[in-house]
């Protein structure tokens, strides 16, 4: 068609130069009277020998070639080549552009991916000069065949972009690409939250292909990933893109070998943010024990407090079990972290217990000692009248003998003297025995007094020296507990 459009033009250059009337009056006729001469434009001349390509020839390019693959016809989409034992070969390359989530409570990695895949079509060949230089061109990607492609992590329905064409080349390669959103399982290592590293893997194969009909292979090698991500990466989320890596595997598939293309995903876990919030106020409570110290045993403000700071170290660990994974296979630092500031002002909670009850068990020897003096006053008391009472019947008795009787003899008046002389003794003795009883009973009192308690307030000054010893211990404790537990964090190996 081109070389015939191409003789047409030749024909009327040489029927002008010739002064052929009937090609002008033709060409006169076609636009509408005016008459032209291809002699006076040279640069038409040019432009028809090198470009003989019309503008309804270029419009329609593309169905022209459709028409020689026959595309425009329905058929059977099945793998493209010539004969079934060919190996048909699939370059694949995939870059991350987002990372969207990682889940570690369900030990998922939610990210966004560009997959790029270029294979040989072998009906699919024409020759871009007998089409005006068309070398490539996009068509529906319904119309070819296209590799089964699927994540073998991916546990959810994947959610792509749409991508409704397929890109042809007059050398057979077919190219095509697509992104999606990936929700896949990721294995979590999170002994040294929120200090980790975790390493993500994508693995790309074939539905129902085996290794011997449908082959992998890496378009570019790890390096070159690598950086292309990182100039493509939009959204790391909490995360920082460390690599990439990329590596060719068989595995067995039921009763046949399939190909896998895998890509490692390394990223590191920004931590900056698990410090202020959850680090940090851990160590701020724990502060605050070792402040509580200078709080008086004697009330309950101490003991209060204390319970008030345990308490929140649970509300901690409780935020902390619903982040990680219940399944890891080996208890976390940071659990470790928070079991250890929990046990050590739990041990301070019961240290303080111990020192109330001392100083408890002090004052309520005081209390007591008190009550034992007061009921003793008030016994002794009591008897003082009592016998106060005796001395007065006897001087009273003695006082009546000595009026109402008289001697009728000398015999009578002398025993009469007698008896009163030993009545007056009597009564001198009755009024010396309150004065005897009362010191018998405080020297009685004092002597249980000094059984019962060595020293005043001694258990009060067990309980201030049990307290310094504590805190010092106490101290010298969680400094070490603190710098063994970070140094630790600080050099495990990575999982």
């Amino acid at each position: 068609m081109q070389v015939g459009r191409l003789c047409s033009h030749s024909n009327i250059i040489e029927g002008n130069e010739g002064g052929s009337t009937n090609n002008n009056s033709k060409d006169d006729n076609n636009n509408g009277g005016s008459s032209w001469n291809t002699t006076e434009i040279p640069e038409l001349q040019d432009d028809l020998i090198s470009n003989p390509s019309s503008e309804a020839e270029r419009k329609f390019a593309y169905e022209d070639v459709l028409n020689s693959l026959n595309l425009n016809k329905p058929k059977e989409l099945v793998r493209p080549v010539k004969d079934y034992k060919k190996i048909t070969g699939v370059y694949v390359q995939m870059s991350i552009l987002a990372i969207l989530d990682v889940r570690e409570i369900d030990q998922t990695f939610v990210s966004f991916v560009a997959i790029y895949m270029k294979w040989e079509d072998s009906h699919i060949f024409w020759k871009s000069h007998q089409f005006g230089g068309l070398e490539t061109m996009r068509v529906p990607a319904d119309m070819l065949w296209k590799p089964d492609l699927i994540i073998e992590e991916m546990i959810e329905k994947e959610k792509a972009v749409p991508n409704a064409f397929i890109t042809i080349n007059s050398n057979g390669l077919v190219e095509y690409g697509r992104d999606l959103m990936v929700v896949s399982t990721c294995k979590m290592h999170v002994y040294k939250f929120p200090f980790d590293i975790q390493s993500c893997t994508l693995s790309l194969k074939s539905i129902s292909y085996p290794e011997e009909e449908l082959k992998f292979h890496a378009l570019e090698n790890s390096s070159v990933i690598t950086e292309w991500t990182r100039q493509m990466m939009k959204n790391q989320f909490e995360w920082l893109f460390i690599g990439m890596t990329v590596k060719i595997k068989s595995v067995p598939h039921f009763y046949q070998n399939q190909s896998f293309v895998i890509y490692t995903i390394t990223m590191r876990r920004r931590s900056a943010l698990y410090i202020a919030n959850f680090l940090v106020p851990i160590l701020f409570f724990f502060g605050l024990d070792l402040a509580s110290f200078l709080i008086s045993d004697y009330g309950g403000e101490k003991l209060s407090f204390k319970v008030t700071l345990l308490l929140a170290v649970t509300v901690m660990q409780l935020i902390l079990n619903e982040i990680l994974p219940s399944s890891s296979d080996r208890i976390p630092l940071i659990a470790v972290y928070c079991i250890g500031m929990f046990g050590l002002i739990m041990i301070s909670l019961l240290e303080t217990i111990l020192v109330m009850y001392l100083i408890e068990k002090d004052s309520a020897s005081k209390e007591k000692k008190a009550d034992k003096k007061r009921s003793l006053s008030e016994d002794c008391g009591d008897k003082q009248g009592n016998y106060d009472g005796d001395v007065k019947k006897w001087t009273h008795c003695a006082c009546v003998c000595n009026v109402s009787d008289e001697p009728p003899s000398e015999l009578l008046s002398v025993a009469k003297e007698d008896k009163r002389n030993q009545l007056m003794e009597e009564s001198n003795s009755l009024e010396k025995l309150p004065d005897e009883l009362s010191e018998t009973v405080k020297a009685l009192s004092l002597l249980l007094g000094s059984k019962e308690e060595m020293k005043p307030d001694y258990w009060t000054k067990v309980a201030k020296k049990l307290d310094i010893i504590f805190f010092f211990v106490y101290v010298t404790v969680s400094v070490v507990f603190l710098v063994v537990i970070f140094s630790v964090w600080i050099n495990a190996k990575d999982e």
